[in-house]
């Protein structure tokens, strides 16, 4: 099955400072039929206002991963951590037996990113943050795992049974995804795709739109025109 959730019908909250987007229920916005997609909890598209972000807060037993799309973010936390991601780059948070945050713009224009929460495998386990500089070049025509849990070579760990892949694609390029019928979720942060499964029938996505897919093997991507694309695949939950 291979499901569009349009931009447009996502869920919504507008702060002034702050400009979400929920493809999952958070906060204030309630779809008992969008509450998870197998370990994914939380896909979240934030702008975020210049010089401005969230103060600082907690968390508790969730890995939450950053995937900024335009603009950077500035990270601080009660363990000594700060460092700041840019457009193409993750950050991943794993809030363990609990952290205390903050995420801030400090740039001189807005900021987009998606925030992505998935549920542990582990739970109590000593919180952290990290970020890594990707090349940007490495994923061109390709998915690359970022953040894995399943032991991707170069990835940043997550204590969780899912992986978050990225890539771009020009217009034009297709590859193939194996999922061996997990549950995958993938939004395109730019551009326009399709989506092929099994029954051969493409399922067209523009940016921000999420893919829900599951019980498929493989899928195939298209790029439409130029894209950049990120996909987390997890396990089912019991």
């Amino acid at each position: 099955m291979i499901e569009r959730r349009p931009f447009e019908k996502l869920g919504k909250s507008n702060h002034g400072w702050l400009n979400a987007n929920f493809h999952f229920s958070f906060a204030e916005y309630r779809d008992p039929a969008r509450v998870h997609w197998g370990a994914l909890r939380v896909w979240n598209n934030d702008r975020i206002a210049p010089q401005s972000g969230f103060p600082p807060h907690p968390h508790r037993d969730m890995e939450i991963v950053t995937y900024v799309i335009r603009g950077a973010i500035t990270h601080q936390d009660h363990l000594g951590n700060q460092g700041r991601t840019e457009a193409g780059q993750i950050q991943v948070m794993s809030a363990g037996n609990g952290i205390q945050h903050a995420e801030y713009n400090m740039e001189q224009a807005e900021t987009e990113l998606f925030q992505i929460w998935i549920l542990p495998n582990k739970e109590g386990v000593p919180p952290r943050w990290e970020t890594v500089q990707f090349p940007a070049e490495a994923r061109d025509g390709k998915l690359v795992p970022l953040a894995s849990g399943r032991g991707h070579e170069g990835a940043i760990p997550l204590y969780a049974d899912g992986t978050l892949f990225a890539g771009t694609l020009k217009a034009g390029q297709s590859i193939r995804q194996k999922l061996d019928r997990k549950p995958a979720y993938l939004v395109p942060a730019k551009g326009r795709i399709e989506v092929v499964g099994r029954d051969g029938k493409p399922v067209a996505a523009n940016a921000r739109d999420g893919i829900a897919v599951v019980d498929e093997p493989e899928i195939e991507l298209k790029a439409s025109e130029d894209a950049e694309i990120v996909l987390v695949e997890t396990d089912r939950l019991n």
